[in-house]
């Protein structure tokens, strides 16, 4: 049953993954010496020949670069959706979350930052226009947080935004938390419903690792650079647990220093798995990327007939163009290419 209904897809996917760059085409383009080569060296790539043909020097700012990324992103998942089933239709519709809140975020932080909306959303709009109930232009006029909640009446996300703000939260992370902590929730109860048998497990297993890991690294920032309280802590946590036992979470989040938490991290599944890799201390960065990245690849590798073959391959272009943006910034700051090479190879 799972070759009839996916041969097609995973045929689909197969193609696009082949339009992926490859780590030898990431160093060609760390040694180019300025944005504007890497932009025309993207513009040579089948994935990115069409949204990079018409820049012009004139439109090389971060800002702009990324909303072509992005719109790259949005045309892969458009494509996927065109050729899949109603069932893989199912799954896209959730996944979709996961850009509306990308968006949320970026408008609402220039709402409360006082910032003129600088990115042109309407390339966007037909796309949302399919697949959201956000109106993205109405949403991206918003200059105050009233006009933002207004924006998003009707959404999913309306109530969440309306009683933050009737509460007088001030401050943009609060938001950010409470929106990550509603997509996880949702995802983790929502496929739990849709998904049955080996297909559940082996989402679950993707997104199971992706919520520890975050949690790992919440607990870690929150205590290198906030220094905050374990009962502060526990609020920004995502209340979902995979590998991750409940004592190790509080081992974590109640250890007296980095070095106590760091053991802490040992005695966990993610710890054991990678403690060969690790130089010394630990990465939680490195640590969540390392893992995602050897549980997303495995996962559409071992598993092309099931959903995991769509997950993967969303998972493996968002770390693509994480890793780009990287590369471009490397390259404007004048980084080496080995300097660069390095910080990619940690995305």
């Amino acid at each position: 049953m799972g070759l009839l209904t996916y041969s097609g897809i995973t045929t689909k996917v197969r193609a696009m993954e082949s339009r992926l760059l490859t780590p030898q085409q990431f160093q060609e383009m760390a040694s180019l010496e300025d944005v504007r080569s890497a932009a025309d060296y993207l513009k040579q790539q089948p994935a990115y020949a069409d949204i990079f043909s018409g820049l012009d020097d004139t439109r090389l700012h971060r800002g702009y670069i990324e909303q072509l990324l992005a719109y790259s992103e949005y045309q892969d998942f458009s494509r996927l959706y065109r050729f899949s089933n109603l069932s893989q239709r199912r799954f896209l519709d959730l996944y979709f979350m996961h850009y509306e809140i990308t968006i949320i975020k970026r408008i609402l932080h220039n709402v409360m930052g006082g910032i003129r909306q600088q990115t042109d959303l309407s390339v966007f709009q037909t796309f949302f226009d399919r697949h959201s109930s956000i109106d993205l232009i109405k949403l991206a006029q918003a200059e105050s947080t009233e006009e933002f909640v207004t924006g998003l009446e009707g959404s999913y996300y309306h109530d969440l935004i309306y009683n933050l703000s009737s509460q007088k939260v001030s401050s943009l992370s609060d938001y950010e938390v409470c929106l990550d902590l509603l997509y996880f929730k949702t995802m983790w109860k929502i496929t739990a419903q849709m998904l049955t048998g080996k297909e559940r497990e082996i989402v679950r297993q993707c997104f199971g690792s992706r919520l520890d890991l975050l949690n790992v690294q919440w607990i870690y920032r929150s205590k290198k650079y906030y220094q905050l309280s374990a009962a502060d802590i526990y609020t920004l946590l995502i209340p979902v647990r995979y590998k991750l036992k409940a004592e190790q979470i509080q081992q974590m989040a109640e250890s007296s220093s980095l070095e106590e938490f760091f053991s802490a991290i040992k005695s966990t599944h993610y710890g054991k798995i990678s403690e060969s890799e690790w130089n010394g201390q630990p990465d939680p960065e490195s640590l969540y990327h390392q893992t995602l990245n050897r549980v997303y690849s495995s996962a559409g590798r071992r598993h092309p007939y099931t959903v995991a073959i769509l997950d993967s391959y969303l998972y493996a272009k968002e770390l693509e163009i994480h890793k780009i943006i990287a590369t471009i910034e490397g390259i404007r700051y004048g980084l080496s290419p080995d300097e660069i090479t390095a910080m990619v190879k940690k995305q």
